[in-house]
């Protein structure tokens, strides 16, 4: 029997006077009936060569029929129970599958990365930790004579100028994941990605946060640019590798089939606060007819 192993975050707890119990990634206690396989033994065989070594020096009876012989039916029939309690880990979902490990939730996709080296830097570093493949890019065409990417990412340390993303807004219909996030003064904005249409764009942002504050011109002029230059705080190494790690965890759910968030986060870069609010696609409206 090939020797499996246990999936991230689950662990086993050899408990005092009870025997053994399984430790979920959520942090659920379950107890596990061994029936005449010793505790020892499970464990052995899920952890083996994964940081726990097989039990050493405890008495041979203290493993069952195992013990009686190899060849001998007990042994077999010690290892057909051994063989049903992996099977029943594994319908659980506490075995990691063969490929986990080398495969990364990300493997098999491919990312254009664009904008500001503080934030791409780690961005395709985290990226790359998860199995995907990155491309550079510095306009949106100049990955239009390759395969077409799974997704775009775009990442800026300033404002996004006027009519930036307008191009990018359309990558959902056409199959293409669509994430962004940029910079205003202390503040990171971490936009929805958008993977199907009808997913909140850029565009549908933009419409919100104007409808949801009396200072619409002010902001409408802040995004055209008539403002003084920027003066900071720009991103730290700290807040940049914050930012890339809630955009690779945004594309880790939606190569997980979880796309389409109407999640918009707000990272304050002074002491790296997070907090969310939900927006909503803006409906397409009919021009007015006279």
């Amino acid at each position: 029997m090939a020797t499996a192993r246990l999936a991230p975050g689950v662990a086993l707890v050899t408990v005092p006077g009870q025997g053994l119990a399984v430790r979920t990634p959520d942090g659920e206690f379950l107890r596990v009936d061994t029936g005449t396989t010793a505790p020892d033994a499970v464990v052995a065989h899920l952890t083996r060569g994964h940081g726990r070594p097989a039990a050493t020096g405890s008495d041979p009876s203290a493993h069952g029929p195992a013990a009686t012989g190899s060849g001998s039916s007990a042994a077999g029939s010690y290892d057909g129970e051994l063989e049903a309690l992996v099977g029943a880990f594994g319908d659980a979902g506490f075995l990691a599958p063969e490929e986990d490990g080398v495969r990364g939730p990300l493997a098999g996709r491919t990312v254009v990365v664009l904008g500001d080296d503080v934030l791409t830097e780690p961005l395709t570093r985290f990226v790359q930790a998860e199995g995907g493949e990155v491309r550079h890019a510095t306009r949106l065409t100049d990955q239009s004579e390759e395969t077409p990417p799974d997704a775009v990412v775009w990442c800026l340390d300033s404002p996004a100028p006027h009519g930036l993303w307008d191009d990018a807004d359309r990558l959902p219909a056409r199959g293409v994941g669509w994430l962004r996030c940029h910079r205003e003064g202390a503040t990171a904005w971490l936009e929805p990605l958008a993977a199907a249409p009808g997913d909140v764009t850029s565009a549908d942002v933009r419409l919100r946060r104007l409808a949801a504050t009396p200072a619409h011109r002010e902001l409408a002029a802040y995004w055209a640019g008539s403002c003084t230059d920027d003066t900071g705080p720009a991103h730290t190494a700290a807040s940049a590798a914050l930012t890339a790690c809630l955009l690779t965890a945004d594309l880790i759910a939606w190569a997980a089939g979880r796309g389409g968030s109407r999640r918009l986060r707000r990272v304050d870069l002074r002491d790296l606060t997070v907090d969310e609010h939900t927006v909503l696609p803006v409906p397409a409206v009919a021009p007015l007819t006279r």
